[in-house]
């Protein structure tokens, strides 16, 4: 049960910051700040209401269901209006504890995602692509704009890896429990004796970091040029166009080839570069201040075995929640994906809460 005076907050700070704004007395510099703030509350505002006035609106349809002197039309429809209106509170409770869960520092970033075939040859390879076109659906639906910063192809025709980039409002909140090994099991097209075979893929969500989050110094880059070649590089090998980026201090390395333009790769391998070791700085601040990182949903370990996509029983399921969703079509067209992704911060909520002492 969420209790009613956490959502009073947010109808009070609501008002409140909605009164400031109109004043124009507000301090400029903190005029952004509160804006943005503003902005978010409203989001909830009306679920935030509704859920305030939902006893008093159940206690008026239970008196006209109990209430015997009514028609019995009159009765049916207020026990049909009470029911929707007790679904629609489950439903209202379960987005505004994700709006009240506590925020990660990166949650309103936006996001670079890797995507590599692991075990399982050109089958994985195949996979890694239908992962990226479902990424590519979920932005879609939720208008955000995905752009492609390199791709490696197979001789299946699918993806060895893919590096894109998703901008738009809270992308880092919503990606980052795609981080870690995701499972295929399904019967390839050249498989004659109609075997299940299980392939892997692996994922990488990282925040794009800006220059504000992380000063890389020139002096630590070591920076390669070269001769472009392979998938991708065939019109662009007649230059040293191709990049390769080593930042000393952690060995992080990017290559990047795609743009004929060696500028422009330089520019796309410091974009990644800059996330990567803004990454590794991160998770080991995260190690410094908790010893126990398995205590919460895995949103960062990319050797974890997240989830498993079954397709002979049309199943998908994610092994952090034990949670199985029996739309695998639907899932991987983007329909439902929303749906794991809610329960996943739900549950993650539920371990914070748990933690606090």
């Amino acid at each position: 049960m969420l209790p009613i005076d956490k959502v009073r907050n947010i109808v009070t700070k609501y008002d409140t910051l909605e009164k400031e704004l109109a004043s124009g007395k507000i301090d400029p510099k903190l005029f952004a700040k509160k804006s943005k703030e503003y902005s978010s509350l409203g989001e909830v505002i009306k679920i935030a209401r509704k859920y305030i006035n939902f006893e008093n609106e159940k206690k008026d349809l239970v008196n006209m269901v109990e209430d015997k002197s009514n028609d019995k039309e009159i009765i049916e429809l207020a026990q049909k209006d009470l029911n929707e209106l007790i679904e629609k509170k489950e439903k209202n409770e379960k987005d505004l504890k994700i709006f009240l869960l506590p925020k990660d520092v990166d949650d309103n970033k936006n996001a670079i995602v890797e995507i590599r075939a692991g075990t399982g040859g050109l089958e994985a390879s195949l996979f890694c692509s239908d992962l990226f076109r479902m990424y590519e659906k979920v932005c879609s639906k939720k208008k955000w704009k995905l752009e492609i910063i390199s791709i490696s192809k197979s001789e299946a025709g699918g993806f060895k890896e893919v590096i894109f980039s998703v901008t738009g409002n809270d992308i880092y909140s919503y990606l980052k429990y795609e981080s870690g090994v995701h499972r295929v099991q399904r019967i390839p097209e050249t498989e004659t004796q109609g075997r299940v075979h299980t392939s892997a893929a692996t994922i990488a969500v990282l925040p794009e970091a800006e220059d504000v989050d992380i000063q890389i110094k020139e002096s630590d880059l070591r920076i390669d040029v070269f001769r472009a070649g392979g998938p991708g590089g065939q019109s662009v090998n007649t230059t040293d166009s191709a990049v390769r980026i080593t930042h000393i201090p952690t060995g992080v390395v990017v290559s990047q080839q795609d743009e004929k333009s060696q500028h422009k790769n330089k520019a796309k391998a410091l974009k990644i570069l800059r996330s990567r070791v803004y990454e590794a700085e991160k998770r080991k601040k995260d190690q410094e201040r908790s010893s126990n990182r398995r205590s919460q949903i895995g949103t960062g370990d990319r050797s974890e075995r997240i989830r498993t996509y079954n397709f002979p029983q049309g199943r998908v399921t994610d092994h952090r929640i034990n949670l199985t969703l029996h739309k695998l079509d639907e899932f991987l067209s983007g329909e439902i994906h929303q749906e794991m992704n809610q329960e996943l911060r739900l549950r993650e909520q539920d371990i914070k809460l748990n933690n606090l002492k």
